[in-house]
């Protein structure tokens, strides 16, 4: 009975070498499934593209009733206000370290 395992498993490794020899398996199956499991993941992220897309986004009521309260409004003026306190005129160069170098070769901070 054992003898009989072996001749079968034998044979099983015989046909499955062989087949592992031919080009149109070797390449082809590989590509196959390529083919036909890049359409079904294409399907299942097409679908979930679609599924969110119909997702409505909250208004500002209900976002106040969930507790998410937007305290600052931005406005252009105001931004635009901001900007004009920054003083652009007086700063610094800093030289960032780079990565091809070690740390005794980076420059030491003033």
């Amino acid at each position: 009975m054992l003898e009989n395992i072996t001749g079968r498993l034998d044979s099983l490794r015989h046909t499955i070498l062989t087949l592992s020899k031919r080009r149109s398996l070797r390449y082809g199956v590989p590509f196959f499934l390529f083919v036909v499991g890049g359409s079904f993941g294409l399907r299942e992220w097409t679908q979930i593209r679609y599924q969110f897309s119909r997702v409505k986004g909250v208004s500002k009521e209900e976002a106040e009733k969930m507790g998410l309260h937007k305290e600052k409004t931005v406005t252009l003026e105001k931004t635009y206000e901001e900007i004009q306190k920054l003083d652009i005129d007086n700063w610094e160069n800093k030289r960032g370290p780079r990565p091809w170098e070690t740390p005794a070769q980076q420059p030491k901070k003033q």
